[in-house]
């Protein structure tokens, strides 16, 4: 029996910056990291016996790990679909708006992007309209009231302002 993998053909939406960032990582590990790498396995394949060359098997292991990802970004970039932020309302908080919220217990104010999942960059306050607090945003108006439930306990917040970039 074999097992076969079904193939994901979701559409992976992502902004124009979103897309580029993808191409431009694609194109640096197909003209920079491979060769890099296929130029390291060759040195360590003439430093002797294979069996227990330690730089050719790390090498090697990096080679299928550039090579997984390459694989891995012409799927996600043969399904990419660019959303035009402009035919987006601003009224509510959808996909990449800015989201400014004020926290009801800590009494502090926090600015959140909605994003696609394969644009989260929590350390930059860009989260995925998937996650816990993305998902309960959508949809969501100035002056609404939310709880959301995460792993840390229950947060409560306001919606003080949503605004756009793009």
């Amino acid at each position: 029996m074999y097992y076969i993998e079904k193939m994901n053909t979701d559409p992976v939406y992502l902004s124009k910056k979103g897309l580029l960032k993808l191409e431009q990582e694609l194109k640096q590990l197909k003209t920079v990291d491979r060769p890099e790498i296929i130029a390291e396995i060759k040195r360590t394949m003439e430093l002797g016996d294979l069996s227990e060359n330690a730089e050719y098997h790390a090498a090697k292991e990096a080679q299928t790990h550039i090579e997984r990802k390459i694989a891995e970004l012409e799927d996600k970039l043969s399904r990419a679909r660019e959303i035009d932020t402009d035919k987006i309302p601003s009224d509510k908080a959808y996909i990449f708006a800015k989201v400014l919220v004020k926290d009801l217990k800590r009494d502090d104010e926090i600015e959140y992007q909605l994003v696609p999942p394969d644009e989260a960059d929590v350390d930059n306050d860009m989260i995925s309209v998937k996650s816990p607090v993305g998902a309960a945003l959508l949809g969501k108006e100035v002056g609404d009231t939310i709880e959301i439930k995460v792993p840390a306990g229950i947060l409560q917040y306001e919606i003080m302002k949503i605004s756009r970039d793009e």
